[in-house]
Order: structure tokens, then C-alpha cells, then sequence
């Protein structure tokens, strides 16, 4: 069965983003880059919400494409012709790639796991991963910390008195201070 997977970068204080809405702290050094590159081989669709699915659309804008470095190339050439689907209420069409949640976050997560297809079913954005840890969806949390605290913003996880336990995979850490773990529930 496909794994659920919610990767995502945080603060050391558990925000993905701080007050200000800013994340600029989380750019990755080129090993952790590289990480993400070889992350995103193993996706085999990715699940988003509108907040996130407009933010990665920086990767097919020719504006930007032109000033991709090699390894920036590579993340493109592997990100945008990978299957999104992208849970909105505001928009009514997305990038030839990607679909439109007509279901459930259950409900597409059910039909994604019962389907053919290699590699993870990945989560992003913190609203749609909290939905889904509330659900108890979600099989792996792949967290990069960043040595950084920012205050407030939009936490990694959902604070709503759930006990879940977990089980460490593996740990990396970089040059950078950043921290990456994988977690399995259990």
C-alpha cells in the first residue's frame, strides 16, 4: 500500500512559516536541495492546498526557469510533470499536471492508496496535513528543522490534543544546522 507522507520544513519552535507569512529562513543549503531532489523521486503524486500549489508554480514560470542553476533544473524537470491533486474552494482550474480535489481529503487518500501507481502519496501545506493528521491519515512526517525560532505563524503540527506515537527512521544532519528526521506512526 502507498505511504502517506507529509514532508514539510519548520522552525525550531514548530512553525512552518512565521508571523509574517515569510519562510525565507527554510532556503536549503545544496545537500539539503539535493535531499529534496532525491525525496521527490520517490512521490508518486502529491497532494496540496491552494496556499502551497501556487507557490510551487514558481517552478514552471519561464521567468524563473531561465536562472535555474543545474540541481534547480533537475527539481523542475522532476516537479512539474509529476500527478498534484490540489484541494481548493477558490480555484476553478490548475496546470495541465495537476487535478482538482472532487472528494474528501479521506476520500482521495482512499481512491489514491486503492489505485495503481508507484511511490508515496505526499501532503503539503500545513492546513491540508493538519486536516489529514487529525484524520489520522498520515503515515510518515519528514521534518527538516531549521536552527531558527520565529515566534508564531502556522505551526507544523496540529495542536489539538492528539496523542500519536511515533518512531524514528532515520536522522541526517547538515552543515547548516538543519536537522532532517522521518518519523513512522506507529
Amino acid at each position: 500500500m502507498r505511504a502517506v507522507t507529509y514532508s514539510m520544513g519548520m522552525s525550531l519552535d514548530g512553525y512552518i512559516y512565521g508571523p509574517d507569512g515569510t519562510f525565507d529562513w527554510s532556503v536549503p543549503e545544496p545537500a539539503l536541495f539535493r535531499s529534496r531532489i532525491d525525496e521527490i523521486r520517490g512521490v508518486g503524486v502529491h497532494l496540496l492546498g491552494r496556499n502551497l500549489y501556487e507557490t510551487m508554480r514558481y517552478w514552471d514560470d519561464p521567468a524563473n526557469t531561465a536562472q535555474f542553476d543545474d540541481a534547480e533544473r533537475e527539481w523542475a524537470d522532476l516537479w512539474n510533470p509529476l500527478p498534484k491533486v490540489v484541494f481548493s474552494r477558490t480555484l476553478t482550474q490548475v496546470d495541465p499536471s495537476a487535478r482538482l480535489a472532487t472528494g474528501t481529503l479521506a476520500e482521495e487518500i482512499s481512491a489514491l492508496r486503492a489505485a495503481p501507481g508507484d511511490g508515496d502519496i505526499a501532503i503539503g501545506g500545513g492546513e491540508l496535513a493538519r486536516q489529514a493528521a487529525r484524520e489520522g491519515l498520515i503515515d510518515e512526517y519528514w521534518i527538516r528543522t531549521f536552527p531558527v525560532l520565529v515566534g508564531g505563524g502556522s505551526t507544523f503540527f496540529a495542536h489539538d490534543e492528539r496523542h500519536v506515537d511515533l518512531e524514528l527512521v532515520s536522522t541526517r544532519a547538515f552543515e547548516s544546522g538543519v536537522v532532517f528526521s522521518r518519523y513512522r506512526v506507529r
